[in-house]
């Protein structure tokens, strides 16, 4: 029998979350890293194409590596996190991060860079980043009080957003004007800068323990993937992930292919694009709470859900001057959709499941719902290099704009409100679907130009 450590609860703050000296150390940690990760998201590909010379599959192949993580450790990195101190395993995950993208303006100036390396990075950092992301989930809520969670949530969506829009642009005018292996320095600092961050939090964290006696790291994963699988709200919101994230991703995959090589445009007017095609984010994030709180949480994810598909059919109408305009507008209404229901979802899945299961609850909907990004990365990538790269972003954007039909098969259009808390919508943990329930979905989707989660 292992003793249990009573877990002190967080106390709401006295003049919000601005005055919540920890959650600003966790809040500038994230926001940092946010930006180097999403410089890297444009520039990777540019020194892939730019000083490698790398063909449309090859880039595409990056992407698939960055996320492959999640479909080999994924489901074992949420037991694992359930059992370690989650602080210290997201300063480690910064640390490697950082050194990993050091590497790469380090072998470019001994002359020994290759796409193989670029692999290699893009694989090890998308390792870092499933336990990083695995243990921020859980720690949030730790640190802060239930009430605060989704205050916490959006103002972090809303900076991680900002990102999207401040990131590529960094990248193109940094590749456009030094190059774009110079980029990754910054990515480099950010993660430096987060694991200082995440440091200094003085909010002593309780060993992780368990009542009972020690089960096997496969049970306990098993738990996790019963617990989403039988669940009719996590259930769904997985699927609608998954299937909107091999649009979402797909179109990522070669979009900076599409936008030098087709659409002949340089890298400083690239990453202003991306950054174009985020802006709607912002906005998303900020409203996101308050659009819950006016039109029921339910109803805003199916309303964020229509903002996440059809808009994205006008990114590849994509042209040289006044053309431009179509994937700017494309690219802010998915980011808008995307932001909205990211906020919303964030805040259901760490306050609906039972405390002890949130890790291996968080990795085993991230197993599918990220899961199929590398699948969406290769697809486009081989229809690109087929068919070309404008064909490509069609078939993905095609795929995405049906996506939200998916959410019309559960309880989000019964419903105004999701449950708070699985004691609220008056079922037992682990139990299964009630009598007359369906299931309903939020997407969980990292949207370059348009996201993340």
């Amino acid at each position: 029998m292992t003793a249990t450590a009573p877990v002190t609860p967080a106390k709401p703050q006295r003049g919000g979350l601005a005055r919540h000296r920890d959650f600003r150390l966790l809040w500038a940690a994230q926001t940092v890293s946010s930006v180097g990760s999403n410089v890297t998201a444009v520039a990777l590909p540019l020194v892939a194409v730019a000083v490698l010379d790398a063909n449309t599959f090859q880039v595409a192949v990056l992407t698939a590596a960055a996320w492959l993580p999640w479909l080999l450790v994924g489901l074992p990195a949420g037991a694992w996190v359930d059992r370690l101190p989650r602080r210290p395993v997201m300063i480690i995950c910064d640390v490697v991060s950082a050194l990993l993208f050091l590497s790469v303006p380090a072998a470019a100036v001994t002359g020994t860079l290759s796409v193989g390396q670029l692999l290699v990075v893009a694989l090890g950092a998308g390792l870092a980043r499933v336990f990083f992301e695995t243990a921020d989930q859980v720690y949030l809520p730790f640190l802060l009080c239930p009430a605060e969670v989704p205050e916490g949530n959006a103002k972090l969506q809303t900076t991680q957003t900002a990102s999207y829009v401040v990131g590529p642009s960094l990248a193109g005018l940094i590749a456009q004007a030094v190059g774009a292996v110079a980029a990754l320095l910054l990515d480099a600092l950010t993660f430096l800068i987060s694991a200082v961050c995440l440091a200094r939090i003085r909010r002593k964290e309780p060993a992780p323990t368990r009542p009972g006696p020690v089960r096997s790291l496969r049970r306990e994963t098993v738990d996790g993937v019963r617990f989403v699988a039988r669940d009719p709200y996590l259930r769904v919101m997985t699927l609608f992930g998954a299937a909107s994230n091999i649009g979402l991703v797909g179109y990522q995959a070669v979009l900076v292919v599409f936008l030098i090589r087709d659409v002949r445009l340089v890298p400083g007017t690239v990453g202003l694009l991306v950054a174009a095609m985020s802006l709607g984010g912002i906005a998303g994030a900020l409203l996101a709470t308050a659009v819950g709180r006016r039109f029921g949480t339910a109803r805003a994810m199916l309303l964020a859900a229509v903002f996440t598909g059809p808009p994205a059919l006008l990114i590849p109408l994509a042209g040289p001057g006044p053309a431009l305009l179509w994937p700017a507008l494309g690219g802010v209404l998915v980011s808008l959709g995307v932001a909205v229901g990211n906020v919303l979802k964030g805040s259901f899945r760490q306050t609906y499941p039972p405390r002890e299961l949130l890790g291996r609850v968080t990795v085993s909907m991230q197993l599918l719902n990220y899961g199929t990004i590398p699948l969406a990365a290769l697809l486009a990538g081989a229809l690109g290099t087929a068919l070309g790269t404008r064909v490509a972003v069609l078939a993905m954007t095609g795929w995405l704009a049906v996506t939200p039909l998916i959410l019309l098969i559960g309880p989000l259009r019964h419903r105004r409100d999701l449950p708070a808390t699985l004691a609220e919508d008056g079922r037992r943990p682990g139990a299964g679907t009630p009598a007359g329930a369906g299931a309903g979905s939020v997407v969980d989707a990292p949207v370059l130009g348009g996201s993340a989660p």
